[in-house]
């Protein structure tokens, strides 16, 4: 009996794979409680910044400052981005995009399914001065 449930959930997750409504490595990140999917599905509604650093100053002085916070714990990164978990009461995933505008500025994209966990991320990490505000089509929240 337990060899014939195994099977099923192979073949289901085969199946879903196939079909293209997972791919097998985002299955595997979902079960290990790791995916990144919903926080880049959540970028059109992030808070945004542009910061006056270059691309790897910004994401240097970021991941510092997650590392030495109390609430937060990094579980997933890459070259433009840094998902961590926040957790007050509740673990709440929280993702930091980076994207370079020029040679000295940084567009920063802070989202999360919680909005709480979002805003308190956003304005303990990014510094309150040294950035502008950018104005793009279709945004209307700002950090």
């Amino acid at each position: 009996m337990r060899s014939i449930n195994i099977i099923v959930l192979f073949s289901a997750v085969l199946v879903l794979s196939i079909a293209g409504c997972i791919t097998p490595q985002e299955a595997c990140k979902g079960l290990l409680g790791i995916s990144t999917k919903a926080l880049e599905d959540g970028r059109k509604d992030a808070l945004v910044k542009v910061l006056n650093y270059d691309c790897k100053t910004c994401y240097d002085k970021t991941e510092a400052i997650l590392k030495a916070m109390p609430k937060t714990s990094i579980y997933a990164k890459s070259n433009s981005m840094i998902a961590v978990y926040y957790v007050d009461p509740n673990t709440d995933p929280v993702g930091i995009f980076f994207k370079e505008v020029d040679a000295g500025h940084t567009q920063v994209e802070v989202t999360s399914p919680n909005p709480a966990s979002k805003e308190w991320v956003s304005k303990n990490v990014l510094p309150r001065r040294s950035y502008r505000l950018l104005r793009l089509p279709g945004r209307s929240k700002r950090a």
